[in-house]
């Protein structure tokens, strides 16, 4: 799938970034309030997991406020007000990814009932700022975004912060991560400009290492397949 570089830019890509942070966010929440609490290898496994997603997040904010705020600001000072917005919500948002990683660091090393109930709080104070920014940065700031940049603009910035500074093992993770039980034009959306042979090795060298690692935080019965069409 290709698009024109002088058209609007396509950010859907946003929009599925957010779905797999609040998928997996919800999943740990699930597997932290089940019956019976985690046993210590799926509880390291999600620690070990939760410590990446808030490394994860804290870099695509890192991204936006270095490279996407500053070029929407100068190309279109009228979405100065909304900016602002976002830079005041990814403050916000800061605090609770530290405090998320040190309820974690916690867990990790204290499985009872105390540590892992602060684990839960934690998440949830998290949620309470990031799902509303996330929401209202896909349906206010991302159309704005596509009025103003044209497709290549956007994945120069997209190229720069958040793929060249990225291993190949470390991109074969994020494009399962990203993939994991996406519906049929979202994983188009994510493997459509991968060229022909970096696609096979994402959807095949990194297959069988993700889902095992699925299997151990989250439970052999939680389906992680792209849906079919």
């Amino acid at each position: 799938m290709k698009t024109d570089p002088n058209a609007p830019a396509d950010t859907r890509m946003m929009g599925i970034v957010h779905s797999a942070l609040r998928r997996d966010l919800t999943r740990t929440t699930t597997a932290l309030t089940t019956q019976h609490p985690p046993a210590q290898m799926q509880r390291t496994a999600l620690a070990g997991h939760l410590i990446w997603m808030m490394d994860f997040l804290h870099g695509h904010h890192e991204g936006e406020d270095a490279g996407l705020w500053p070029m929407m600001r100068s190309l279109d000072p009228s979405a100065g007000d909304l900016l602002d917005q976002m830079e005041h919500e990814h403050a916000q948002i800061a605090p609770k990814i530290e405090g998320l990683r040190l309820a974690t660091r916690r867990y990790a090393d204290d499985g009872a009932d105390p540590a892992r109930a602060g684990l839960v709080e934690a998440l949830a104070s998290l949620r309470a700022v990031l799902d509303p920014h996330l929401y209202r940065e896909e349906t206010e700031m991302m159309p704005v975004v596509s009025r103003t940049l044209s497709h290549a603009r956007w994945e120069s910035f997209n190229q720069e912060h958040y793929v060249k500074t990225k291993s190949k093992t470390e991109l074969g993770h994020e494009g399962h991560w990203l993939i994991d039980s996406i519906d049929p034009a979202g994983y188009t959306i994510v493997v459509g400009n991968v060229p022909a042979i970096p696609r096979f090795v994402l959807l095949h060298a990194f297959a069988g290492q993700y889902a095992r690692a699925c299997a151990t935080r989250w439970g052999p019965t939680v389906p992680i397949r792209p849906l079919a069409a």
